[in-house]
C-alpha cells in the first residue's frame, strides 16, 4: 500500500485499538486464524455457530496444514510462504473435514503481520456458493436432456415428414402462407419445396377452389375443425380433396394441410366396383348402429355417426387417434372390455354379442352390445367394431332382475349388466325357489310336510311363497 493511501486510511480509521481490529477482521470473515511464525493456531473465530459446529475438533495449539484435507495441505504450506510477500494475494480455496456429510471449502487469504511474524489467515465460506453451483449444475444437465429429447422427437418429426406418402403442408394460419411442405405434396403439385414455401396456400388453384380454400381455413381458425372441400389446379384442372386442422407452435397457430388427388384410392381396381364400394361406404356411414375400425392394439382409424351420437362427439377427428376403451368399457374396469374383445378376436378371428357399456364424452353412458370381427392378414391390419344401444333390452332385463331369474341362463344374461354382490344374492333366491319347489311337489303340496323337509316354520314357508309367488295360498294343508 503506497504512503498516500495509508495517509488516507489514518485519517478515516483513526487510531483503531487490537479489539476494534479484531472485531473489524471477524465482521470481515466467515473464519479468522491468528498463527505464529511456524504456522500453529494461536486463536481462532468463527462468524457463525453453525460453521464451527460442522467442523469438528479443537483447533488451537494444532499446525494449520493439519486442520485440512491431505489434497489441500500444498496450498495451506504455500499461503504461509506468501504470506510475507508484498506482491498481490492469492485466495486459495482449501477443504477441511466436516462432522457429517461433505468437506467444507473454505477461501483463504493469509497476510503477515507485526515484526514477530504472526499470520492473519481470513477464510469465506464456500458452501453455499458451492451448493448454488451443484443447483446450477443440475439444472443445466436438466435443460441438456430435454433439449436433447426435443431433437430426438424433431428428428423422428423431420422423418416421418420427409418419407410421408401423403402429402402435407404447413400453413401460417395469420398469412395462409406455407412455411413446410413434404416431398409428396411438391410432386403433387408438381412445385419443388422451396418454390412452395413463402407462397400463399391458395395460390395455384381455380377461383371457385380458392374460396372454398380459405373457407375451409376460415371455418378451422374458428372452431377448430371443417369439413374437407375440393380444389382444382388452374394450371392442368387437376382436381384434389383438402384437408386441415388447426395447431399450436411457439406462440403462433399453424395449419396442417392434407391434399389427396381425387380417384387416387381407386388404385388398380376395376371401375364396375368403384360405384358399389361407394354404395355400400354410404350403408354403413348411415348405419343406426356404431361402426368402428380401430389398429391391433385398439386406436380408433374411423368411426361413421351412429358411435360418434353415442359417444357424444362432435366429428370422426376427435374420435380417430384415441384408444376405443376411452369410450367402450364398464365404469370401474376401464380397458378389461376391450383387452377381452381384442384377445378373443386373435385367438377366434371374431365375437358375437358381447355386453358392455359406452360412455359418452359429457358423462352419459348406455348398454350396448359390440359383436367384432378381424382384419390382421392384410397389408393394414385392423380390427373392427358394431356397437349396438341395448338400453331398452336391458332395461327389460334389469325389471326381470327385480322379478327373480327363473333359470341359470338368465343369471347368465345378466353378467356385465348387473353388479357381483346383486348376482350373488339373486343366485340364492334362485336355489332357494327351485328347492322350496321341489320340497311341494314331492309332498304334494302339503306345505306343513314341506316345511318341516326344508327345516322352516310353517310361517316362513308362507312368507316366502308370497315373496316368490308359489302355490295357492289361498288354502292352507
Amino acid at each position: 500500500m503506497s504512503v498516500k493511501k495509508l495517509k488516507k486510511v489514518k485519517k478515516l480509521l483513526g487510531n483503531l485499538d487490537a479489539e476494534a481490529t479484531g472485531d473489524l477482521i471477524a465482521a470481515a470473515a466467515d473464519i479468522v486464524l491468528i498463527l505464529d511464525k511456524r504456522g500453529v493456531i494461536r486463536d481462532v473465530a468463527f462468524g457463525s455457530k453453525a460453521l464451527s459446529a460442522d467442523i469438528p475438533g479443537r483447533w488451537l495449539g494444532r499446525s494449520w496444514p493439519d486442520t485440512v484435507t491431505a489434497e489441500s495441505r500444498s496450498k495451506v504450506e504455500a499461503m504461509l510462504q506468501d504470506s510475507g510477500s508484498k506482491a498481490e494475494r492469492r485466495w486459495r480455496q482449501v477443504n477441511h473435514p466436516a462432522v457429517r456429510g461433505a468437506n467444507v471449502p473454505v477461501l483463504y487469504s493469509a497476510i503477515q503481520v507485526g515484526s514477530e511474524g504472526r499470520v492473519v489467515a481470513m477464510g469465506r465460506d464456500l458452501r453455499m456458493i458451492e451448493s448454488l453451483q451443484q443447483r446450477l449444475l443440475d439444472v443445466e444437465q436438466s435443460m441438456e436432456k430435454e433439449f436433447s429429447r426435443l431433437r430426438h422427437a424433431e428428428t423422428r418429426y423431420r422423418l416421418l415428414f420427409q418419407i410421408a406418402s401423403e402429402a402435407v403442408l404447413i400453413v401460417d394460419a395469420s398469412t395462409g402462407k406455407v412455411t413446410e411442405a413434404n416431398p409428396a405434396a411438391s410432386q403433387m403439385l408438381g412445385a419443388s419445396v422451396r418454390r412452395l414455401v413463402g407462397r400463399t396456400f391458395a395460390e395455384g388453384f381455380d377461383a371457385h377452389g380458392s374460396r372454398d380454400i380459405e373457407a375451409l381455413l376460415a371455418a378451422v381458425r374458428t372452431t377448430g375443425h371443417g369439413e374437407e372441400v375440393r380444389a382444382s389446379l388452374a394450371a392442368d384442372g387437376r382436381e384434389f380433396v383438402v384437408s386441415a386442422s388447426l395447431f399450436r407452435q411457439h406462440d403462433a397457430s399453424h395449419f396442417l394441410v392434407r391434399l389427396r388427388a381425387v380417384g387416387a384410392e381407386a388404385g388398380t381396381e376395376s371401375t364396375e366396383s368403384t360405384p358399389a364400394q361407394s354404395r355400400l361406404l354410404e350403408v354403413l356411414e348411415g348405419s343406426p348402429d356404431g361402426l368402428v375400425v380401430t389398429s391391433p392394439d385398439g386406436e380408433i382409424l374411423t368411426a361413421n355417426r351412429a358411435f360418434l351420437d353415442l359417444a357424444q362427439l362432435a366429428t370422426a377427428d376427435q374420435a380417430c387417434g384415441q384408444p376405443l376403451d376411452r369410450w367402450l368399457g364398464r365404469h370401474g374396469v376401464d380397458g378389461v372390455d376391450l383387452r377381452v374383445l381384442i384377445t378373443n378376436l386373435r385367438q377366434h378371428g371374431s365375437v358375437r354379442l358381447f355386453a358392455t357399456t359406452l360412455r359418452g364424452e359429457y358423462g352419459s353412458s348406455c348398454d350396448v352390445e359390440v359383436s367384432a370381427v378381424s382384419a390382421l392378414n392384410g397389408e393394414e391390419p385392423c380390427l373392427g367394431f358394431t356397437v349396438r344401444n341395448v338400453e331398452k333390452r336391458a332395461t327389460t332385463n334389469l325389471k326381470k332382475a327385480q322379478s327373480l331369474p327363473r333359470s341359470a341362463d338368465e343369471l347368465t344374461e345378466l353378467i356385465g349388466r348387473v353388479p357381483l354382490k346383486d348376482l350373488v344374492r339373486e343366485t340364492a333366491d334362485v336355489i332357494e325357489r327351485l328347492c322350496i319347489s321341489a320340497a311341494l311337489k314331492l309332498t304334494g303340496d302339503n306345505r306343513a310336510t314341506a316345511a318341516e323337509m326344508l327345516g322352516l316354520s310353517r310361517q316362513s314357508l308362507y312368507a316366502k311363497l308370497r315373496r316368490y309367488g308359489l302355490g295357492d295360498l289361498g288354502t292352507e294343508k
